[in-house]
């Protein structure tokens, strides 16, 4: 195994007080403000923000190497955790809980918050306060290649079929195609080399972080608006499989097969992420379990807390 580096401990602490102090602001002002607010700012950090912060990053990221091994990452990390899950599934599917019974909509809940997690409003920031923006394209590509279509591809595909719902695949087709921070990866590849004057340059830098640090406002405000606690068992099941297990087995996996370092970190630090906030999107629009959905994501949340230590100490090398 990697050796341990208590050093790294030390930027831990400060990412709980730089990131952190974010998401309590958030927190608190979520509860004061009016609902509307939240919805604007999430469609600004969609439209611009986010694409913005790819274009401005990608400029100092390092894509050398085998930087193609954290999408791949990433789809084994979903394959596995829905697979697990499902496993999970079918061998306690004879249970007989007369208050509490495994519906269809629980179900699918169940298998997404198992495989996909927040690599972007909550990994971005992570990586890029932990280990900076060198080995930023590793945390992007295995969110835009990775945890983004099997959000809304997989992730889709099953909802479709577990939930309530009607089977519109029509969503999968515009979130992919309409989705501008996969427009502006593009982009980003191709801009990176174009020099820009200094003071543009420290312009673009300063917009990315201010879009990172109102993306951290924003989730401790939809963090505010999550209400559930009767769910928690199931949530715990679904969150041991996403963010201790995958990441303990992937990550061992990776580090045997020879990468090791900080882009072993970073591949860690994403797929040990909670839930993304896209599967209560998802399981909204498909009818599945909110109750579930939620107490995912409000528990795996507040677990990352702890998590985040034990991923440090056992690949932060």
């Amino acid at each position: 195994m990697p050796s341990f580096n208590l050093e790294l401990l030390q930027p831990l602490l400060r990412l709980y007080l730089q990131l952190g102090g974010g998401v309590l602001l958030g927190l608190l002002l979520g509860r004061w403000v009016p609902q509307r607010l939240p919805a604007a700012i999430g469609q600004f950090l969609f439209w611009i923000g986010a694409p913005v912060s790819i274009i401005a990053f990608l400029r100092g990221a390092d894509l050398s190497g085998t930087i193609w091994i954290a999408p791949v990452t990433a789809w084994m990390a979903i394959l596995l955790g829905g697979g697990l899950a499902w496993i999970w599934l079918r061998r306690h599917q004879q249970e007989n809980d007369p208050i509490n019974p495994w519906s269809k909509p629980a179900q699918g809940s169940f298998l997404l918050a198992s495989m996909v997690g927040n690599t972007g409003y909550l990994g971005f920031p992570i990586s890029l306060a932990l280990v900076g923006d060198k080995y930023f394209g590793w945390a992007l590509f295995y969110d835009m290649l990775g945890s983004l279509i099997g959000t809304f591809g997989l992730g889709v595909i099953l909802a479709a079929h577990y939930g309530r719902g009607q089977q519109n695949y029509r969503y999968l087709v515009q979130a992919l195609l309409f989705n501008p921070a996969l427009w502006s990866l593009g982009f980003g590849l191709g801009f990176r080399q174009i020099p820009l004057p200094d003071l543009a340059e420290q312009g673009l830098q300063a917009f990315a972080w201010g879009a990172i640090a109102l993306s951290l406002l924003l989730f401790g405000m939809r963090l505010s608006q999550l209400k559930s606690g009767r769910s928690i068992k199931r949530a715990s099941l679904s969150l041991g499989i996403k963010m201790l297990f995958v990441p303990l087995v992937l990550g061992i996996g990776l580090w045997q097969l020879g990468i090791t370092g900080t882009p072993l970190l970073v591949i860690v630090l994403q797929m040990a992420m909670p839930p993304a906030f896209s599967t209560l999107v998802i399981a909204e629009v498909y009818h599945l379990d909110h109750e579930l959905t939620v107490s995912a994501l409000a528990l795996g949340s507040s677990g990352l807390i702890v998590t985040l230590p034990i991923w440090l100490l056992l690949f932060g090398s």
